[in-house]
């Protein structure tokens, strides 16, 4: 019996010895494909790409509920429109000629070409293809950022339409042509102009356009008295506007540790990492300074000051979020909240209508981040910083005026006394955000 049952043992090993001499994938399993380590590194620079993107994107909804805390209720429903159709047309504005406007051929001059984005046809071989979506996904989300900050500086009195028609030369003209001079590799990145992450190229942009446009479009109805009084025009929901800071100050990461650009090498990592720190660092020091600023000047704390004072912080930081140390980061941070509180009462005393403080925390806090950047890096200098700053804020300006004019003398910009007395949401958008606490609420 013992002996058989050895039999049948070796017979049935016999048996499955010859099975996989026949078929070697029931021997082992078949070993996974192998990674190079430049398609891993690019799978990594790919994911940062995206990850930053949807961050950048998130800030969309930040900017909404911003401005939708600090208008009046009766204009909530129409800064909620603006902000969800500038980033529509921002991303078809950006497909249809800006990344190729910003990008395609600029080779040191002033401008790429006028042609639509179109990724390749791609094969597993062919690294390009997602470098160029995913590139384009994470530059097209800071190209409506540029938007969203016009929006809260002309709120409550520019009519829907002609606002909708200047985001769409922003966005697919304006900013794409000023960018591709430093991004694009254009003069401006050859002079030796430095901004990591667009304190100027973004956020000065749409603060230069927001200027203009408040300038031209004029200050809202019982803002400014006869006698130079100034009238304060309180927001609908301070805890919106809170929320609206917070969520801006996560996507905020993405915006500066995206664009890093590359995630593929330990340097990298260790690189986003301290981007991400000197972020945070720059806008807790500007959201404090701007606290204690208010406290002691009007002997309260003002909580519009210190949301502006955290973001103020992040604008300024946006230009060089690498280099610092984290006491430079404050120092740099720190000085956007005081600028915030400076200069807030200074537009104000010019009569120019900001509604929810975005050219103090934008085109200020911007400038100055920028200017700021050789305190720590050692490869660029003051005289190309300014050169940079000088040159874009000037076409920004002379484009952005253009164009207002032209809006203002064809179909108009402003909407009428009585329809911004009555609110825009149901003068433009025929409803109310909050109909229960309107004159909705008088209709069962």
């Amino acid at each position: 019996m013992d002996n058989l049952k050895k039999l049948w043992g070796l017979a049935i090993a016999a048996a499955l010895t010859s099975v996989m001499l026949v078929d070697p994938a029931l021997a082992q399993e078949e070993a996974p494909p192998s990674t190079s380590p430049e398609e891993a590194y690019f799978v990594f620079n790919t994911l940062l790409f995206l990850i930053g993107g949807f961050l950048v994107m998130w800030m969309a909804a930040g900017f909404a509920m911003l401005e939708a805390g600090l208008v009046r209720s009766k204009n909530v429903a129409m800064q909620c429109t603006k902000n969800i159709a500038l980033f529509s047309i921002a991303g078809l504005m950006y497909w249809l000629v800006g990344y190729n406007l910003m990008y395609d051929g600029v080779d040191g001059g002033y401008l790429g070409s006028f042609t639509w984005f179109a990724h390749p046809e791609h094969g597993a071989e062919d690294l390009t293809y997602a470098a160029g979506t995913s590139d384009w996904f994470f530059q097209m989300v800071f190209c409506a950022t540029t938007a969203s900050i016009v929006s809260g500086t002309v709120a409550e009195r520019i009519k829907l339409w002609p606002f909708l028609i200047f985001v769409a030369i922003l966005t697919g003209f304006i900013y794409p042509i000023q960018a591709s001079w430093q991004w694009g590799g254009g003069w401006l990145s050859e002079a030796g102009f430095s901004d990591f992450a667009g304190s100027t190229l973004v956020h000065s942009t749409g603060g230069w356009a927001a200027l203009v446009g408040a300038i031209i479009l004029g200050a809202r109805s019982g803002k400014y008295g006869p006698d130079g009084q100034i009238n304060a025009i309180p927001g609908s929901s301070l805890p919106l506007a809170t929320l609206g800071t917070f969520i801006l100050w996560l996507g905020w990461f993405g915006f500066n540790g995206g664009s890093q650009l590359a995630l593929g090498t330990l340097g990298d990592a260790s690189d986003v990492s301290r981007i991400f720190a000197n972020t945070n660092i720059a806008a807790a020091a500007g959201c404090v300074v701007a606290m204690v600023l208010t406290q002691v000047i009007y002997k309260k704390v003002d909580l519009t000051m210190a949301l502006n004072g955290a973001l103020a912080g992040l604008v300024s930081i946006t230009a060089e979020p690498l280099t610092p140390t984290f006491a430079s980061a404050a120092l740099i941070g720190g000085a956007g909240g005081i600028i915030v509180v400076l200069t807030v009462p200074l537009l104000d005393r010019l009569h120019i209508d900001d509604v929810v403080g975005a050219i103090p925390v934008h085109l200020f806090a911007g400038i100055w981040g920028t200017m700021a950047v050789p305190l720590t890096n050692g490869d660029t200098n003051f005289a190309a910083q300014f050169i940079g700053v000088a040159s874009i804020g000037a076409f920004v300006v002379v484009a952005s005026l253009l164009f207002w004019l032209i809006l203002r003398f064809t179909i108009g910009i402003r909407a009428s006394a009585e329809e911004e007395m009555e609110g825009l949401d149901r003068s433009e958008l025929g409803l109310e955000a909050y109909p229960e606490f309107g004159r909705g609420s008088q209709t069962i």
